[in-house]
């Protein structure tokens, strides 16, 4: 006869199980429209949905020539208000507002928590919305709005925008933000309850493995040439002179680099006449868009308007040396000469020297590649969404009855 004694039980140590909450998200931009935004959000929401969340999607109905579903998931329930073009982004549409319709609603089908993507006017009447419903709030900064202003002539209402955004978020219950930096540089003006959750990358989809030779003999590359290349947005906020300066200066030592352009925007015309043998590759997306990151030898990312910029980590998951200013995602993620050559914020002198140092030294520069990529691996959505999923689960505890409110700290 067998006697257990109690001594021989074993006890594991189960975490409680999560609960399944039912989460409204509502953002002005979503895919197929390409944008750092759309594409982050996408894999929050489809994250959501994997942890067993009940994701609401609320959202403008888009253009008509963008006929990809947009959601792809048919878990999630979309919601589609009506649309207006946005200013300077004519493939975009930012929401009416509608207030009423949210309120009806989330009164037929009340949310756990409203998440609000964008500050908008679909995203101040879904913050207007959740205020009479007693609903738990939580809230992204993804645009640097305010430091558009020099590039578009908005100087005097660069402090209106400011206060507007504010006052948005300050009446969350928290916002997050991307970067420790850009928590730094909010909370010093006047924000409050930030809360640092990252991006993630697709570390499958960007990677070396998919550079294709004919591709880059298609760009006037030999297999020893050295391509230098810009992912993103044509417009004057991308700070591209100084990349134009960079590619010059690489010229100088490299006679037979290449520059290519992915993406669209109202600079293109004005770039293609200062450098008619770049190669503009227009706006690219899944694999596609890959590829040519792989083509890539260097990646030149000027911009200092980004809040974090996720081309950045797309690059270096691609195996590219990156270039780019102590700034948003490649502040945070690389350290210089490692992983990466990173400038002062705004010294273009030092941005261009370093994309000559970087050309001229091969060896540096796979290495820096290599150790890129495996930055980037470590990326996984996974981690970021749980960790969006904390935040959320702290504004809905502060929301219990008997719960006292208490102020989110930064993540490590």
């Amino acid at each position: 006869m067998n006697t257990h004694h109690a001594d021989d039980i074993l006890v594991d140590d189960l975490p409680a199980p999560r609960h399944s909450r039912r989460l409204a998200v509502v953002t002005e931009t979503y895919p197929p429209e390409v944008n750092g935004v759309a594409m982050s959000m996408a894999r929050v929401v489809d994250g959501l949905n994997r942890r067993n969340h009940d994701v609401q999607l609320i959202r403008p109905r888009q253009s008509a020539k963008l006929t990809t579903p947009s959601s792809g998931n048919p878990m999630v329930d979309e919601v589609l208000t009506k649309g207006l073009p946005v200013p300077l982004y004519p493939n975009l549409r930012m929401g009416v507002p509608s207030k009423r319709a949210l309120v009806k609603l989330w009164s037929l089908k009340r949310p756990d928590v409203v998440h609000i993507a964008t500050e908008g006017p679909l995203g101040w009447s879904a913050l207007q919305a959740a205020q009479h419903l007693a609903l738990p709030v939580t809230s992204d900064y993804r645009t640097n709005f305010h430091a558009y202003g020099k590039h578009y002539r908005l100087g005097l209402l660069s402090k209106p925008i400011m206060g507007y955004l504010r006052k948005f978020h300050n009446r969350c219950d928290a916002t997050m933000v991307p970067t420790e930096a850009m928590r730094v540089l909010l909370a010093d003006r006047g924000f409050e309850r930030l809360n640092v959750v990252g991006r993630g990358v697709d570390a499958q989809r960007f990677d070396p493995a998919r550079r294709s030779a004919a591709m880059r003999e298609s760009w006037g590359a030999e297999p020893d040439d050295l391509v230098l290349g810009y992912v993103g947005r044509l417009a004057p906020e991308k700070n591209l002179g100084v990349m134009l300066a960079a590619y010059e200066a690489v010229k100088l030592v490299q006679p037979r680099a290449r520059l290519v352009f992915v993406g669209d925007g109202p600079q293109r015309a004005e770039l293609a006449a200062r450098v008619p043998e770049a190669i503009f590759a227009g706006q690219r997306s899944g694999d596609d868009l890959a590829a040519h990151y792989a083509g890539l030898d260097m990646f030149l990312f000027p911009s200092l308007t980004e809040t974090f910029g996720n081309v950045t980590t797309e690059a270096m998951a691609s195996g590219c040396a990156v270039i780019a200013f102590d700034s948003a995602a490649a502040g945070e993620l690389i350290r210089s000469g490692v992983n990466g050559w990173l400038a002062g914020a705004g010294k273009e002198a030092d941005f261009v020297a370093a994309a000559r140092v970087a050309s001229c030294d091969s060896i540096a520069r796979h290495a820096v590649a290599e150790a890129a990529r495996a930055t980037a691996r470590r990326l996984d959505w996974g981690d970021i969404t749980a960790r969006f999923e904390t935040v959320l689960e702290g504004a809905i505890s502060r929301g219990e009855p008997g719960q006292v409110w208490t102020r989110l700290q930064p993540a490590a």
